[in-house]
């Protein structure tokens, strides 16, 4: 029988130089199960390669039902995170509570406000998505949505970074952002897709209606399909020497635009 010992909940704090964050993560088969069956939040799920036992399928089951992030990874990926007995699972946790798009979008209308959404397409800085939420709640934001593959962790530093803005503003992590796009503008708002390949200025758009802007990652921008399923797209304009702006202060130029017409 094992032994409960192996089914601990951890904070890994890294001695190496590449890792700075902590994260919440718990380990071992039975307490991931666990975790399931007693509604945890769950960021990701990593389990070691080549294994299937009854225990690792039923993790593996219950992750795609509810379009939990899964990633196979070789055993030493396994032990670089933790050296205890891990079972070739491990679980990471989320902060925040995630929300449910349909309910956020019909009960705004219901209360005769016009939705104001963020979209952000694969925001991976811990650091960048606080700052996002940080500026979207003071904005009035209704929610942000994020994609469940791609999109930074939701960790304490996250939440750090926000200044405890996670606390407030709903979180809504979606399997497909196509889907969601689309779903968005079949509900009337309109999608304004902020990038660098359009040459419609920020200031020219019309804010004041249901909206979700659309922000792409730090590395890319945003993906090619979702600029084309985007209902408009803007970019802000800038006339220095650097071409570009930081996502997080990309955001809140565009939010506050909103907020400035909205007013």
């Amino acid at each position: 029988m094992e032994k409960r010992k192996n089914w601990t909940l951890s904070k890994r704090v890294s001695q190496r130089p590449d890792r700075k964050n902590n994260e919440d993560f718990i380990f071992g088969t039975r307490a991931i199960i666990e975790a399931f069956e007693a509604g945890k939040e769950i960021d990701k799920i990593l389990i070691q390669r080549n294994l299937n036992n009854e225990h690792i399928k039923k993790i593996v089951s219950a992750a795609k039902a509810q379009n939990i992030p899964l990633s196979y990874v070789p055993i030493e990926k396994m032990n670089s995170i933790t050296r205890k007995i891990h079972q070739g699972a491990i679980c990471y946790l989320s902060s925040v509570t995630y929300a449910s798009l349909d309910n956020i979008v019909s009960t705004c209308y219901e209360k005769g406000k016009s939705p104001f959404l963020v979209i952000l397409d694969r925001i991976t800085d811990v650091r960048n998505f606080g700052a996002i939420a940080r500026t979207a709640e003071c904005a009035g934001v209704d929610a942000i949505i994020i994609p469940s593959r791609g999109s930074a962790q939701i960790t304490g530093d996250a939440m750090k970074t926000s200044a405890g803005a996670l606390n407030y503003i709903p979180i809504c992590r979606e399997p497909n952002l196509k889907d969601t796009i689309n779903y968005l503008k079949d509900n009337g708002v309109h999608v304004l897709a902020c990038t660098e390949q359009t040459e419609t200025p920020l200031y020219t758009a019309e804010m004041d209606q249901p909206i979700a802007i659309l922000m792409g990652s730090e590395e890319d921008g945003i993906s090619p399909e979702y600029i084309k399923l985007a209902s408009s797209s803007v970019q802000i304009p800038m006339t220095g020497k650097i071409a570009s702006l930081n996502v997080s202060v990309a955001t809140a130029v565009v939010v506050f635009e909103v907020v400035r017409q909205r007013q």
